[in-house]
């Protein structure tokens, strides 16, 4: 499942995404309707879900600021708000990488994408491991 943020509703990213991408796509807002969802309270939804991918451009509070958790993966993009289309592009590339290709590959990471540069940290390793994709 790939969870977006909500500042990415209105794009059609969960179209884009849905065709290349075989499991669910829905926004952060689906997973608690007709509530307003507060930053910090995401980790806990996500832990709700089966093994959740959340994609987000909002770097400042996710990046560095969410802890790693086993059962789902953040994936910041570093792109301002008027190049959140690329979104579905990039994340494909990002999970055509060895790295973060399968479900259990992803989970327990959380990954900052900037550029072809890719940064993470995990359950298993709190600091900082670089890929390029």
């Amino acid at each position: 499942m790939i969870v977006l943020d909500e500042q990415l509703l209105g794009r059609n990213l969960e179209v884009e995404i849905a065709r290349w991408y075989r499991g669910a796509v829905c926004f952060i807002t689906d997973l608690r309707p007709n509530t307003i969802i507060k930053d910090d309270a995401i980790p806990r939804l996500l832990q709700q879900e089966n093994q959740p991918t959340f994609v987000t451009i909002n770097i400042t509070d996710f990046w560095g600021k969410i802890a790693a958790h086993d059962n789902f993966c953040v994936v910041c993009f570093a792109l301002p708000d008027s190049h959140a289309r690329e979104i579905s592009v990039r994340l494909r590339v990002l999970l055509g990488h060895p790295a973060f290709e399968t479900k259990n590959q992803r989970m327990g990471k959380v990954i900052r994408v900037i550029g072809d540069q890719v940064g993470y940290y995990s359950t298993r390793e709190r600091n900082i491991q670089t890929v390029r994709l």
